[in-house]
Order: C-alpha cells, then structure tokens, then sequence
C-alpha cells in the first residue's frame, strides 16, 4: 500500500470519542438487558421481571440494572415500547383488504392473536401487570404509532363516506380498541371461559362493532 493510500484510508476512518464510545458501549448493554427482561416477561410472566431476576440473567450486579434504567418502572417503560414495536409489526402482516370493514375484520384477528401469543407483553402494555408503572408521554406515542394503521383504514373509511357522520376519528379508535379489549382482559380473568368460548365472543363482538360503524356492509 503505497504512502498515499493509507493516507486515504487514515482520513475516511471515522475515530470515535471517548465519550461516543462509552455512550455505544452503554446503549448495547441496555439493549442485552431488555433482551434478558423480555426473556424472562415471554417465559415466566411479568411477575418475574424483577431487577434482581434480571441481574441474575445477566450475571452482573443489581447496581448495574439500576444505573441504566433507574428502577424497575424504567425497565418496564423500555418492554412497553418494545411490545409496541411488536404490535405495529403484527399489523403490518394483517392481510389488506379492498373492503375497510373487512379490513378493520383483520384487524381485529391480528389483536387477538397479539394477546394470545404476546400474552406477557399484553399483561404488561394494557393489563397493568407492572402496578407502579404508568405509560408516560414516549410510551404512548409508541402506542400511537402502532395503530397508526388502524387510524389510516379508518380516516379513508370516514373521507369515503363510508362511515356515518357522528363519529370522529379518535371516537371511532376507542369504540373498536375499548371492546375488543374489554372481551381480552375478561378472558384472561377467567370470565369467558376456555379459549374457543371467549374466541366465539370476541368474533362476535368484533363483527357487531364493525357492522355498528359500516351500517350498508354487506359482508
């Protein structure tokens, strides 16, 4: 390598800080530590995500935990925006559909099955299973963001006409979201019975919203 091209390379490398390197070195060990929190919510519930446990999953000292996330409340904040990027991921494989009450069908079926195989992330982001943690401003923006298809859908649906007038957009959001929650969290309480029995709820639930809010669907 002549003089001039290792001069080259020399002035294209991009040398970090100490401060820069030390700030990566800290964000890849939050992330290895929600990594072992995850673990734990997905394998054993949220009951056990607990800085201690976690500490013992990762093998260092409670103190490092508490450093990087301040308490357990931070810890859970960062599963919650997690669970929200798992969310907005399951929507984007929902199957489209020409039709947005049919749309707004699979939606439904995607919420469903978000609860059945997320079901610590569920207890966690709408079930308060961390009693001391309440989702701040970031985390409900990450919830936003999920929906943010649902929202598309039914904004489209409303400037089609295709949704009666009395109801606004943000409305139309807490109708669907609040019902079909309300048939989860009773089953997940023991109220509906087994699976197939509160699956037969919900499906019923669901399609009396979706006629409710597209009075002319013929589907």
């Amino acid at each position: 390598m002549s003089d001039q091209d290792a001069s080259s390379n020399t002035n294209t490398r991009k040398l970090k800080t100490y401060q820069e390197a030390r700030m990566q070195n800290t964000e890849n060990l939050r992330k290895l530590v929600v990594d072992a929190a995850a673990t734990l919510l997905q394998e054993e519930g949220p009951e056990a995500v607990t800085v201690r446990k976690v500490s013992q999953k990762m093998n260092c000292s409670t103190k490092i935990i508490y450093n990087l996330f301040v308490n357990k409340e931070g810890l859970a904040q960062q599963l919650y925006l997690d669970g929200c990027k798992l969310l907005a991921n399951e929507f984007e494989r929902t199957p489209q559909a020409a039709d947005p009450a049919q749309h707004l069908l699979n939606f439904g079926e995607t919420f469903w099955q978000f609860g059945q195989h997320y079901c610590s992330y569920y207890k966690l982001m709408f079930g308060g299973a961390f009693a001391d943690f309440k989702p701040d401003e970031e985390s409900m923006r990450g919830t936003v963001t999920a929906m943010s298809q649902l929202l598309t859908v039914i904004s489209n649906a409303q400037e089609q006409g295709l949704i009666p007038g009395q109801y606004d957009t943000e409305s139309v959001i807490r109708i669907f979201w609040a019902s079909l929650h309300g048939v989860i969290h009773l089953y997940m309480g023991g109220h509906l019975g087994d699976v197939q029995a509160a699956y037969a709820v919900y499906k019923q639930t669901l399609s009396l919203i979706v006629g409710s809010l597209f009075p002319n669907h013929s589907g």
